[in-house]
């Protein structure tokens, strides 16, 4: 369920004593967003934050959510501006190639976002689509055959170069699209992640108490939250949670959440092969509110991933007060900052090296969590998505730009966050 801030009136909207005022929008302007993905990783998080922001920032705009049946209650809480329509059409499948683009000509919809990068070519509108990342350009190793991969590649070159405009959410992603697709890099715009506001805010002590103990997590314990996938790097961690144990750290505990384990068999291997099946813990998915517990309680954050198009649970990590050990490569230098610190993940012996100086270097713990807690406070959903309504209406000529409010000091675009860490 998505829970937004109470509504204002429309201004200029005439209402009578008897009769229910009708809601006044903009004219000839409908946008229409694909919503499908709303419970993904990644996506997921990205879709949830770009409407629930859009829903207290414009009132004055209609939007049609494109979403599956089960969201249809709950994206209603959103306003009565949000108009959530029903599509069973699969993402990545033949059918959303004919039923999006018929959705969004029998809804009325003038201009479209994708949130990821399928934008079918009957679109019958403007366009605005959000490419986070290469990653099977980049691992097309990683994908199950010969035909996703020109599935991925295909789409990704259509979507850039049908889209009017293009959003990524770091420059490392930029550099990517602009090396595996031939578009003007004037037609991307670099707009970050952000936290959730909950992964700011200090748990209820009850709270805190009661996944302490449903989750039997009464030693120190290496955090990693995130999905399985082979370029997370997960097997290198292990061995590098091994080599930590051969240094004394034998008390040491590693809580792993994200997919469900079955997914990929290899980790379960890699742990029996170290015989540190009494010290590692798969606790699959897990409800925002239990991760950002689980933050605060971990002595240190570890995120050794290959690739990123932005690595948002190292900021998660930062904005709970807990000290990061991540990747050199890709974003999650650019996202990180001087606030974590950064391993080549090729190597477990440099990764253990890094979550060994963090757990026994006081002075380093404190350093980074300080650090952390202040670049995590640079980057604003807020922010970002009041940049994103911006070119909705640079791309819907006449839809106008909303007034500035507050945040202004936040981060929004890359520019002002390179600045920032600088």
């Amino acid at each position: 369920m998505l829970h937004v801030v109470g509504r204002r009136s429309r201004p200029g909207c005439r209402s009578g004593a008897r009769i229910p005022p009708r809601p006044c929008y903009h004219r000839s302007v409908r946008i229409g967003i694909d919503a499908r993905k709303l419970h993904d990783f990644g996506i997921g998080t990205y879709i949830r934050n770009l409407v629930r922001h859009l829903a207290r920032m414009d009132q004055q705009t209609e939007y049609v959510l494109l979403c599956r049946p089960d969201d249809v209650a709950g994206l209603k809480t959103l306003g009565e501006n949000f108009r959530p329509v029903a599509e069973s059409a699969g993402n990545y499948s033949i059918a959303e190639q004919v039923k999006i683009p018929f959705a969004l000509r029998r809804e009325g919809v003038t201009l479209y976002h994708a949130p990821h990068y399928v934008l079918p070519p009957l679109v019958p509108c403007r366009s605005v689509v959000t490419i986070h990342d290469c990653i099977h350009l980049m691992f097309p190793q990683y994908l199950p055959n010969r035909l996703a991969l020109r599935y991925a590649r295909t789409s990704i070159a259509l979507a850039a170069r049908r889209a009017t405009r293009i959003l990524t959410v770091s420059e490392s992603s930029k550099r990517d699209i602009l090396r595996f697709v031939d578009t003007r890099p004037e037609k991307i715009d670099v707009i970050y992640n952000a936290y959730d506001e909950r992964f700011g805010l200090e748990p209820r002590e009850e709270d805190v108490v009661r996944v302490r103990e449903r989750y039997q997590l009464n030693d120190e314990f290496v955090l990693y939250a995130g999905n399985v996938k082979p370029h997370k790097n997960l097997e290198r961690l292990i061995e590098a949670f091994h080599l930590l144990h051969k240094r004394g750290l034998n008390h040491l505990k590693l809580v792993m959440i994200g997919d469900d384990i079955s997914k990929y068999a290899g980790l379960r291997r890699a742990v029996h092969a170290h015989q540190l099946h009494k010290y590692v813990r798969f606790l699959g998915y897990l409800p925002e509110e239990t991760l950002a517990v689980l933050y605060r309680l971990a002595g240190v954050f570890v995120f050794p991933s290959l690739y990123e198009g932005f690595g948002l649970p190292p900021l998660e990590a930062m904005a709970s007060g807990t000290p990061v050990v991540t990747s050199n490569v890709s974003s999650l230098p650019e996202v990180a900052g001087d606030a974590a610190v950064l391993v080549d993940p090729l190597d477990p012996g440099a990764i253990a090296d890094g979550i060994f100086r963090v757990l026994t270097d006081e002075h380093l713990w404190r350093d980074l969590r300080r650090k952390g807690l202040a670049r995590a406070g640079q980057f604003s959903w807020e922010a970002s998505v009041r940049r994103v309504r911006e070119i909705y209406a640079e791309v819907g000529h006449e839809l106008p730009v909303l007034p500035l409010v507050r945040d202004a000091e936040a981060i929004g675009t890359a520019s002002s966050a390179k600045a920032n860490s600088e």
